[in-house]
């Protein structure tokens, strides 16, 4: 699919009604494990998602609006949530993230990106050259990429449970 502004909103406005759906009145058991060290529990995957909305998406797009390829991107700590989200209970993020995550959709939205805009280009410190629109296209990806992983990690807690079963979930796999 080519990349579209509309289309993008369609999942990132989503995003966090759906964490809040799944996760929200959870007991621990289902939010607080993780699949072993350097992964992410389900409540790791929000204060990670809401580290993103601070620091990175719109961050970044600014900064290839404003200043093109001409200053690199800060790198990102893909596990600050660690310390971000100390003392704060599920429901705190979900709230964190649902306030942040439409104050960003309103400033996108607010742009009127055009073609030319989506191909100006921003330097990553790792991957080199990139262009608005392969920004942006990634934050829809990282959504969906950490909903998959929200739901793998919780259907892993019953696998040892499940018997013979689990050859038949790829999920369980992963």
């Amino acid at each position: 699919m080519k990349y579209s502004v509309a289309k993008s909103v369609e999942i990132l406005e989503r995003t966090p009604a759906v964490l809040a759906s799944l996760l929200g009145g959870l007991s621990d058991d289902w939010v607080m494990h993780n699949e072993g060290p350097d992964t992410f529990s389900p409540y790791d995957v929000l204060g990670h998602l809401i580290h993103g909305e601070k620091t990175d998406w719109v961050v970044r797009a600014k900064m290839i609006l404003e200043s093109g390829s001409s200053k690199t991107f800060e790198r990102y700590d893909r596990f600050a949530q660690y310390e971000e989200s100390k003392g704060k209970t599920l429901q705190q993020l979900l709230h964190e993230f649902e306030a942040i995550r439409k104050e960003n959709i309103v400033w996108f939205t607010s742009l009127g990106l055009t073609t030319a805009d989506l191909d100006k280009k921003g330097m990553h410190p790792v991957l080199g050259e990139v262009t608005l629109r392969n920004l942006l296209a990634t934050w829809v990806a990282h959504d969906l990429t950490h909903l998959a992983q929200v739901t793998r990690v919780m259907a892993k807690q019953y696998k040892d449970e499940m018997g013979p079963w689990p050859e038949f979930f790829r999920i369980l796999h992963f």
